[in-house]
């Protein structure tokens, strides 16, 4: 009898132990999805169904839809084994087989352990509930619908070898290297990409076109990148998506402030700035000082009083300005006095030497929450609840802000429609859209993979 107490007490401890430690992979499992961002792109906003997909990822190469992630056995991963569910996140190839665009940043994700892998899995599987339902398809224009070109990408472009810590270093960087680099995915985004869509490492992390939106220089160069900002600077601005006097977070990176980088223990952002802040500066020949440092030009800015009654036209940039953002944003740029309407004068959405910022920022407005505070921007856009801009308006609108409260230079009609048509088109698509045909794409392919392959056998002497 005693025996078998003895038994049944220590089966009981053992289950229990196991139940812990289940749990304990459970929320390394969640809290890696956060870290990883999988909320912003894998559930619709507004949705109440999270990682249902929906969501629509612009890309330079058209929109490809986030999927379904949920346990769902028909419309989501519920049929995947761990192996599968690895070979997703790491490699970019589903449980068919068929392979998944980039958009879906596996090659960052390839850095992830085996234990990353196993944590994630068990709280996807276990914790998130199945959505019943299917996600719109992505159709890239030939021939980048054809996904298997995807396999010939990869064997030029991905690394599968996962983070390993540099010894020389202290923990507090190796951590933060491996959120960069890995879960966070942030050269994902602020990287340019090189002729065939693929990162340009020789200039990691220092800016690049994502859709209409800019992700700009974090490297750490004090003129175009972040060197001139302060740790605290960087790390209130993971955490809240705003640095008074300084920048506002929109678009993706309103996205990733709110579902993930805010969402992250202070240790953590501390990591991360102790990683950007020995990332290599990458100079922008455009940048003639930081782009939160343009002080007010004091040219015409003297607010609606010096217009009215002069016959100025309703499209002239200061009539739009006064008319739209000045009751916000000051009729000098200077903002509200608690700068929840932040000022415009050392701002770096126009200070940056691109208008691109500015432009998608008029175009689709800012809407981010944070700790429960709710930033709202309206967008100038059709279906706004305020007066749409035609094409012509913003292009003046942004030239008038641009010129008092920035670099100055004129906006054109043309960035205007470029950024209504989704951004910035890569060369790629541009030898595309003028006839190179498939099989032309198909010889500059094989080309570089030649040369590749010719670099790799040189290196080990071959």
């Amino acid at each position: 009898m005693k025996r078998a107490l003895l038994f049944a007490l220590s089966l009981a401890a053992g289950v229990a132990a196991a139940a812990a430690h289940a749990d304990e992979a459970v929320e390394r499992g969640r809290y890696l999805s956060i870290a990883s961002d999988c909320m912003a792109c894998h559930t619709k906003p507004g949705s109440d169904t999270p990682y249902a997909g929906g969501y629509a990822i612009s890309s330079p190469l058209g929109q490809i839809w986030a999927s379904n992630i949920t346990p769902s056995t028909k419309f989501g991963i519920g049929s995947y084994t761990e192996a599968e569910f690895s070979r997703a996140l790491r490699e970019g190839i589903r449980k068919d087989g068929s392979h998944l665009y980039p958009a879906m940043p596996y090659t960052a994700y390839a850095k992830l352990s085996e234990q990353d892998i196993s944590d994630l899995y068990a709280y996807f599987m276990k914790e998130v509930k199945p959505v019943e339902k299917l996600a719109p398809q992505t159709h890239l224009p030939f021939p980048f619908s054809i996904r298997k070109s995807m396999a010939v990408w990869n064997l030029l472009f991905l690394d599968t070898s996962r983070f390993a810590p540099d010894p020389s270093k202290d923990a507090a960087w190796n951590r933060g290297a491996y959120l960069v680099e890995g879960p966070a995915h942030c050269a994902s985004c602020h990287s340019p990409r090189a002729l065939l869509m693929q990162e340009d490492a020789g200039k990691a992390l220092s800016g690049g076109s994502l859709g209409m939106w800019y992700a700009p220089n974090i490297t750490s160069d004090k003129v175009g990148g972040i060197g001139a900002w302060t740790d605290q600077e960087i790390a209130q601005y993971l955490r809240t998506g705003r640095v008074v006097g300084k920048a506002q977070a929109g678009g993706p990176m309103a996205e990733a402030v709110e579902h993930s980088l805010s969402r992250l223990t202070d240790e953590d952002i501390s990591s991360i700035v102790t990683y950007l802040r020995s990332v290599p500066a990458v100079a922008d020949p455009a940048a003639e000082r930081p782009a939160g440092a343009w002080p007010l030009r004091g040219g015409s800015t003297a607010g609606e009083a010096a217009i009215r009654g002069t016959g100025v036209q309703l499209g002239n940039g200061q009539a739009l300005y006064d008319g739209a953002c000045a009751s916000c944003h000051g009729t000098k740029g200077e903002g509200s006095d608690d700068q929840y309407y932040p000022a415009l004068v050392h701002n770096t959405a126009v200070g940056a030497p691109t208008p691109q910022n500015l432009i998608a920022t008029i175009l689709t407005g800012v809407d981010r929450t944070v700790d429960g505070k709710h930033v709202l921007m309206p967008h100038f856009s059709a279906g706004s609840y305020v007066q749409p801009l035609t094409d012509e308006e913003v292009a003046s609108l942004a030239s008038y802000v641009r010129q008092e409260f920035g670099p100055g230079g004129d906006v054109s009609v043309a960035d205007v429609k470029i950024a209504r048509a989704g951004g910035p088109k890569p060369l790629l698509l541009k030898l595309v859209s003028i006839g190179l045909p498939a099989g032309g794409l198909v010889v500059v392919i094989g080309a570089i993979w030649f040369w590749f392959r010719r670099s790799a056998k040189k290196k080990r002497g071959g």
